[in-house]
């Protein structure tokens, strides 16, 4: 059946308390609007360092664990996954984590991805990096996790296509451009969908979007809107993607395995020598 997918373009605040009653707010919508699965920004209920969060020792981690609590018996009274993004505390002298939290239907956090590729100021002042790439099942359908200026290294996203990956969900507190260029390009080079939730202070230069594995943007929201959800369709009989589902994805795994070469490899001093005409 196909899957959708609400990515939210939520308002992010350095009040945990209005960050979780806001995220629950479009929870409910994305639900009224027939999403399995809501996808929220970087940060979204914790907020980003060096915006909403400018030292540790002021965080008021006991809200974030209310809140966080609220939103998953929200999930569970609505029956619907949540990926949210959120600081993680780690035990004192080390660095939180930047992370997404995955909360499944029955309200319980079932996995949670940390961002690895932080940033220079990230790592030098703020974070502790994850170890490992995420993937699980929802319904069928395999999912991947990113953050923000993981967007810069295609070898995760290379790395979560071996690992079957069928869409990236992609968070982002950032306002350039260019990730959507390249999350784009993640999408059409590896052949998944890719959702790309960014906080609506962010909206303007940046808007959340749902992007095809052909690399199209499938649903966006509108440039200058404020707190929204873009919905989309995991759909594998799309006859728009037939292309990119069934031809170049097998094909390209075919291709990287290199067998097809080897294979027709040719013992030629035309071919081994390059300075002849």
């Amino acid at each position: 059946m196909p899957l959708r997918i609400a990515t939210a373009q939520s308002l992010i605040t350095a009040d945990v308390a209005a960050n979780g009653q806001h995220i629950r707010a479009l929870i409910t919508e994305a639900r009224a609007a027939g999403a399995r699965l809501v996808h929220f920004p970087e940060g979204a209920l914790s907020g980003y360092v060096k915006a909403q969060v400018t030292d540790w020792a002021k965080v008021d981690w006991p809200a974030i664990t209310d809140e966080l609590a609220k939103t998953q018996a929200m999930a569970r009274d609505l029956d619907i996954w949540v990926v949210l993004g959120c600081n993680h505390q780690l035990t004192p002298p080390n660095r939180p984590h930047n992370s997404l939290y995955v909360i499944s239907p029955a309200g319980e956090i079932l996995t949670r991805y940390d961002k690895r590729f932080c940033s220079h100021t990230e790592i030098t002042d703020w974070y502790s990096p994850g170890a490992e790439a995420v993937v699980l099942d929802i319904d069928g359908v395999r999912f991947g996790f990113a953050l923000c200026i993981e967007v810069q290294f295609p070898e995760l996203f290379a790395e979560n296509a071996r690992l079957g990956v069928e869409c990236m969900l992609f968070s982002a507190y950032a306002a350039d451009p260019m990730f959507a260029v390249l999350a784009q390009a993640h999408a059409a080079t590896n052949n998944v969908w890719l959702s790309l939730s960014t906080p609506a202070q962010c909206g303007a230069a940046l808007p959340s979007r749902f992007i095809g594995p052909n690399g199209y943007v499938a649903a966006s929201a509108p440039e200058h809107a404020e707190a929204t959800v873009v919905m989309g369709t995991i759909d594998r009989d799309d006859p728009r993607y037939d292309i990119a589902l069934n031809k170049a994805r097998p094909w390209r795994k075919l291709a990287r395995d290199g067998e097809i070469y080897r294979s027709r490899a040719v013992e030629d001093t035309r071919s081994t020598s390059r300075d002849v005409l």
